[in-house]
């Protein structure tokens, strides 16, 4: 599974009756299998569930008690690893996910609380490992792309992608659409704020506009904007 998938994740809680308690995400390129048990958010009614590429903070409300386990894939990865189409699946979850067959998806469903991550992480490998295929070349392209737009923090425009991985306008945007399921620019632009949070986390205390300016935002008011929306509050409120 490596070639498609980035890591496993754990989650478990139990709490009061009276307590709840909001997680947020930053939204990330990338497609999560998940096994989900006990509480479960808003609009899933089956344990096992697809979500594509969530273009907006990923915020769920915990209650009670629940356990979910998560597959998370590489950008392109779950596109890659089951044939379908990334941009069908950009802002929604699935449940049972299509592309699996039914006792595939009764035994991921067996997965619960009582076991611990490295026998799921066992389990998910071995039924997944049927659906293996081929790696093609274009999602490995993909994934060059994705890595040189995640490292070099000084690209900032799609066209300094293009320029430095010698791909077109028109083939990026096909590649994208079809494994990641969000635009060159749109992925672009969350890894620069991603960069700007861990910035702020850091300690960074400088003017704003600099940071801005830093990661590609020449209007402050833009930035700020963005920020806003992605993390829940203004980077001036953020900052230390």
């Amino acid at each position: 599974m490596e070639p498609w998938v980035e890591n496993y994740w754990q989650l478990r809680w139990d709490l009061p009756s009276d307590i709840s308690y909001r997680s947020s995400t930053l939204p990330h390129p990338a497609c999560t299998l998940s096994v989900e048990h006990g509480w479960t958010r808003e609009g899933v009614v089956e344990p096992v569930v697809v979500t594509g590429v969530l273009t907006r903070r990923f915020d769920v409300v915990l209650a009670e008690s629940g356990w979910v386990f998560g597959v998370k894939f590489r950008p392109g990865g779950y596109a890659s690893f089951t044939g379908t189409v990334a941009r069908n699946l950009r802002d929604v979850s699935v449940a049972p996910p299509t592309p699996f067959r039914a006792e595939t998806v009764a035994a991921l469903a067996e997965l619960g609380g009582h076991l611990n991550a490295d026998h799921c992480r066992t389990v998910v490998d071995s039924v997944l490992a049927p659906y293996a295929r081929d790696v093609e070349p274009e999602y490995r392209t993909v994934l060059g792309i994705i890595t040189t737009m995640l490292r070099d923090r000084t690209l900032v425009r799609v066209a300094q992608v293009e320029q430095r991985c010698a791909i077109g306008t028109r083939r990026l945007q096909r590649l994208f659409e079809r494994y990641v399921g969000a635009t060159p620019k749109w992925v672009l632009g969350r890894y620069r704020i991603h960069d700007a949070v861990s910035e702020l986390d850091n300690g960074y205390s400088g003017p704003l506009a600099d940071l801005a300016a830093r990661y590609g935002w020449f209007d402050q008011a833009h930035f700020t904007r963005e920020f806003t929306e992605l993390v829940g509050m203004p980077p001036s409120a953020y900052q230390p």
